[in-house]
């Protein structure tokens, strides 16, 4: 993803595809609107309210609130950005954003349709285990964006692994807590660097930097 425009290039995930694919993931005469930025926001808002509660900032008994998001924001909105991702050519956002909305709604069905009897803590651990392997992967392939996008994945990493934790055996509340206390460093980032893109490219220039990662 880029921010259109901009002379010297501050990519919010990953460098333009341009450099090895023919079209660029564009149509000739159109150019699609960078969906990052949208990605980018619907995880910070969903993940922001779900710490506040891991974090016992706010009461369990306002889950609602993340589900409506999950569904809606973090999982719909992020899904068609990781569509949109994939019509842009660029594998690393349309991995991200894709398995990520689809993260959410999982969740949406986990807590609002699977019954309760059917979701032990056990289960639950394993589940955010495996989206911390998954977290954990894509951080590393993040090194070659920004260090915007690689703070998030970092951060998100050990988000998954404190709440992972803090569910196996008999359970950890201080775990889940300090997992939620993560998480909400997590989405602030998150806002950070989709702020940044949506500020950059509406400006045409350089306003908040993301440091793009370079090779060595």
């Amino acid at each position: 993803m880029e921010a259109a425009g901009i002379g010297r290039r501050e990519a919010d995930v990953a460098p333009a595809p341009a450099a090895t694919e023919p079209t660029g993931g564009r149509l000739a005469g159109w150019t699609p609107a960078d969906p990052g930025p949208l990605g980018l926001a619907g995880f910070a808002g969903t993940t922001f309210v779900l710490s506040l509660i891991n974090s016992n900032l706010v009461s369990a008994r306002g889950i609602g609130a993340v589900l409506g998001l999950a569904i809606a924001y973090g999982g719909l909105a992020q899904l068609l950005a990781g569509m949109w991702e994939f019509r842009t050519g660029n594998t690393f956002g349309a991995v991200a954003f894709t398995s990520f909305g689809a993260f959410w709604i999982s969740f949406y069905v986990l807590i609002r349709a699977t019954p309760a009897s059917l979701v032990t803590p056990h289960a639950l651990s394993a589940y955010l285990w495996v989206w911390a392997i998954f977290t954990t992967y894509m951080f590393f392939a993040s090194l070659r964006t920004t260090a915007a996008v690689a703070l998030v994945f970092f951060l998100l990493a050990i988000t998954f692994i404190l709440l992972a934790i803090g569910d196996m055996g008999n359970g950890s509340t201080s775990i889940t807590h300090a997992g939620g206390y993560v998480g909400l460093a997590t989405a602030i980032a998150a806002w950070y660097a989709s702020f940044a893109a949506v500020l950059n490219s509406t400006f045409g220039r350089v306003v908040l930097p993301v440091m793009p990662l370079r090779r060595a």
